[in-house]
């Protein structure tokens, strides 16, 4: 009852501290597995393609999941 699949509110119902839209500076801690940067913001998974570990770089967020987003770089 109220659990859903994920067995804890499926993830769903929690705030997301980015949306659409939103432009942030980051710091790209590490690359996924299938070569995306990743950077975080409170926590939040968003993957970043086309930039390297440790590069400073302003995101633009294209696009909110459950529980990670997806950005561009802006140049």
């Amino acid at each position: 009852m109220g659990f859903g699949r994920g067995g804890f509110g499926g993830g769903n119902d929690m705030p997301k501290p980015v949306k659409v839209g939103d432009e942030l500076d980051v710091t790209i801690e590490a690359v996924a597995a299938k070569g995306d940067g990743i950077a975080k913001k409170e926590g939040f998974v968003i993957f970043v393609p086309g930039v390297a570990v440790g590069e400073n770089c302003k995101i633009r967020i294209t696009a909110v999941k459950a529980s990670s987003a997806v950005a561009e770089k802006v140049v």
